[in-house]
C-alpha cells in the first residue's frame, strides 16, 4: 500500500473518531464539526498575497498540533471549568475533523510554491505532474 494511501485512511479515521468524540461530550452539537468546517479554510486568504505566505498560513492551521493542545487545554480544565473543558474539546474535535477529511481527500501541507503542491503531491488541475 502506498504511504499517501495509508495516511488517507488514518485520516479518515481520525476524522471519524472526531465525530463520535464530539457526539460522546456533546450529543446536541454533532453537527458542530460539520457547521465549522469551512472555518479553518479562511487560513486559504495568505494566497491573496503569495504562494510562500498562503502556504505558511494554511500549513499554521492543517494541522494535528494545535487541536492537540486544545484536547490538553480541555483535559487540564475539566476540573475547574466542565463547560470550558467540553467548548475547548468540542472545538478540537471540530478542527481536527477538518483537517482529517482534508488529509483523506489527499488534500495535504502546501508547498511554497503552488496551492495544488502538496505533501501528498500534486491536486485539482496539476494532478498530471504527480509522478509518485
Amino acid at each position: 500500500m502506498k504511504p499517501k494511501t495509508i495516511e488517507q485512511l488514518e485520516s479518515g479515521l481520525i476524522a471519524t473518531l472526531c465525530l463520535i468524540g464530539t457526539i460522546v461530550i456533546a450529543p446536541a452539537w454533532w453537527w458542530f464539526p460539520l457547521a465549522a468546517f469551512l472555518v479553518f479554510d479562511l487560513s486559504q486568504l495568505g494566497y491573496l498575497r503569495s504562494p510562500a505566505t498562503g502556504a505558511t498560513w494554511y500549513n499554521a492551521v492543517h494541522t494535528y498540533i494545535w487541536p492537540a493542545v486544545l484536547a490538553a487545554a480541555a483535559l487540564i480544565f475539566n476540573v475547574l471549568s466542565p463547560v470550558l473543558s467540553m467548548w475547548l474539546a468540542i472545538i478540537a474535535f471540530a478542527w481536527a475533523f477538518h483537517v482529517g477529511v482534508d488529509r483523506m481527500l489527499g488534500f495535504g501541507l502546501k508547498l511554497p510554491d503552488a496551492f495544488t503542491h502538496t505533501h501528498m503531491g500534486w491536486i485539482g488541475k496539476d494532478r498530471d505532474k504527480d509522478t509518485s
